[in-house]
């Protein structure tokens, strides 16, 4: 009693399937890294912006340091000069978010 002559279908079936299954987890895999690799590419591309502004004012750090100690020095020697011209700041920035509105209107407008 030799078994030869049964065929073995359930068994090239298993590995008919098992091969299918593969190559979709392969063509799965393949779609999500190129899912990655675009989305990296959006990623880049919209932070881009803030990385050339983060770039320019790490190049200009020692300017800025260099006159927020001699602002901050003039502060500790005269706090009313300070004071003055915080409430300068205050109301300059209230002009301009007030201004700005008037402004689009107008341009609406013309």
């Amino acid at each position: 009693m030799t078994d030869t002559a049964t065929p073995r279908l359930p068994a090239r079936r298993a590995d008919v399937d098992r091969a299918d299954h593969k190559a979709r987890l392969e063509a799965a895999i393949e779609q999500q890294r190129i899912d990655i690799l675009v989305e990296a590419s959006r990623w880049r591309e919209a932070g881009h912006y803030l990385d050339d502004g983060w770039h320019k004012l790490m190049q200009a750090r020692t300017p800025l340091l260099i006159g927020g100690g001699l602002l901050l020095y003039r502060g500790i020697r005269h706090p009313a000069s300070v004071a003055r011209l915080a409430r300068r700041l205050v109301a300059g920035a209230l002009l301009v978010s007030r201004a700005r509105p008037l402004l689009r209107l107008i341009r609406r407008v013309t």
